[in-house]
């Protein structure tokens, strides 16, 4: 052979084996739910995995917001197109558990051998996503709620900061109203029912619903009607009525309104932290959530959403899966999420590195949802809640204890109202899925 062809021949070999290695990684996609600055901050996570290995590579995809993404979900399913990784929030748990067409995680895990050590998740957070002590979906963002509020507004009024009790609290938002400190003394949050009635239940330990809210059988039906959420619903609207608690017009953000410093507080999630240091010019803190007086108070409970792997798809795919979820639940990664975003540390390494690095003391606020967290042993009012069709059955409560803030019903025939279309439509998911979780 000539030089030259000898040469050419060499180059082409290179190049094929250049391609060759190019094409060996193996990918998957990840649909999510994150826009705004919190897409970027998956995007950068992505990266991170990425750029840590040379055999797997993620590609994250933009679907919308969560129901958008349930829905693209589905139709990619039934055209045996989904994706590989897709994120759905915590109210859709049974919804995915049912569908018979994920890959439970711990299951997994195990098989791609890295199996996963449930207690090492902090207990809330494990208590959604598992069964039976076993994940069902990688924990990926987690929440709660916690009391954020303008400390210039708070000691304009007399107050170093807010009362640890309702009873505590509603004499200072009273008066920093009557004294004309701010517009709005607090503003309810747009997603008030996790965080004003089933936070509230899970603090205070009281029940919400039967079977441990749902956790012990499709069978569950609600009781929030009865007793002391009652007394929170009434106190609800009687701090509506008198201005001292605001509602958000429409196409408002709640949290707008306490960052531009209208309103002096806000029950928000911890989340809600990147909003407050961008936009909030005053002097701001937070606080936990506040309970009844008298009350040992129990931990509070998780928003947010977990990443469910999809059946259908090639060993070499579950073997990315597996690495990406290995990735994620590493300390370093765990760490790195929780201060970037806002977002709590679902293992206690996590939150121990953190605090070992001293970002609490830095950044005290940013321990008060970790702490709220894993105050106590979870109770069964405050495991969680696992509610069929709980996207429709929590529009339905938000629009009967709305009818009520508004004076078209008693908060009793309100809450009842709500408990019974929530009970209907329980049935309907337990008939539609006898013989499931």
């Amino acid at each position: 052979m000539r030089p030259i062809y000898r040469a050419l021949g060499i180059a082409a070999g290179l190049l094929l084996a250049g391609l060759g290695s190019a094409q060996a990684a193996t990918e998957i996609e990840f649909w999510h739910a994150m826009s705004g600055a919190l897409g970027e901050r998956v995007e950068e996570l992505v990266k991170k995995f990425n750029e840590s290995q040379k055999d797997f590579v993620v590609k994250p995809v933009a679907k919308g917001n969560y129901d958008e993404v349930l829905n693209a979900t589905i139709a990619a399913y039934r055209a045996k197109r989904q994706p590989e990784i897709v994120q759905s929030n915590e109210r859709s748990f049974l919804t995915m558990v049912n569908s018979g067409a994920i890959v439970p995680t711990s299951e997994l895990m195990a098989q791609q051998g890295h199996p996963i050590d449930v207690s090492k998740f902090i207990a809330p957070v494990v208590s959604y996503y598992a069964m039976d002590g076993k994940l069902q979906a990688m924990p990926f963002n987690s929440s709660t709620p916690i009391l954020f509020y303008n400390r210039d507004h708070f000691k304009a009024a007399g107050f170093d900061k807010p009362g640890a009790t309702w009873q505590e609290l509603e004499p200072q938002l009273d008066a920093i109203k009557a004294k004309g400190v701010s517009k709005c003394a607090m503003v309810l949050p747009g997603d008030y029912e996790w965080s004003f009635l089933e936070n509230y239940s899970a603090v205070n330990d009281i029940p919400y619903a039967t079977k441990r809210n749902g956790m012990d059988g499709l069978d569950t039906t609600f009781v929030f009607n009865k007793g002391k959420l009652v007394g929170q619903v009434e106190r609800m609207k009687r701090l509506v009525s008198s201005g001292v608690m605001q509602i958000a017009g429409q196409g408002i953000i709640p949290t707008q309104l306490f960052t531009s410093g209208e309103c002096s507080s806000i029950i928000a999630s911890t989340a809600a932290h990147a909003a407050v240091v961008a936009a909030a010019k005053f002097d701001w803190s937070a606080a936990e959530l506040p309970y009844e007086q008298g009350v040992t108070p129990k931990n509070s409970v998780i928003g947010g959403a977990a990443l469910w792997t999809l059946k259908g798809h090639t060993p070499e795919k579950y073997k990315a899966v597996a690495a990406f979820y290995d990735f994620l639940a590493k300390t370093d990664t765990q760490v790195w999420w929780h201060q970037a975003t806002g977002y709590v540390p679902v293992t206690t390494a996590a939150y121990e590195a953190a605090k070992a690095q001293g970002y609490y003391q830095k950044n005290p606020t940013r321990e008060i949802a970790v702490l709220q967290l894993m105050r106590g042993t979870p109770s069964d009012n405050s495991l969680g809640f696992r509610i069929g069709n709980s996207n429709q059955i929590n529009v339905a409560i938000m629009e009967e204890v709305s009818a009520a803030f508004l004076g078209k019903k008693p908060v009793q025939q309100a809450l009842d109202d709500a408990a019974t279309r929530g009970n209907e439509s329980l049935r309907r998911y337990e008939q539609l899925n006898a013989g499931k979780k």
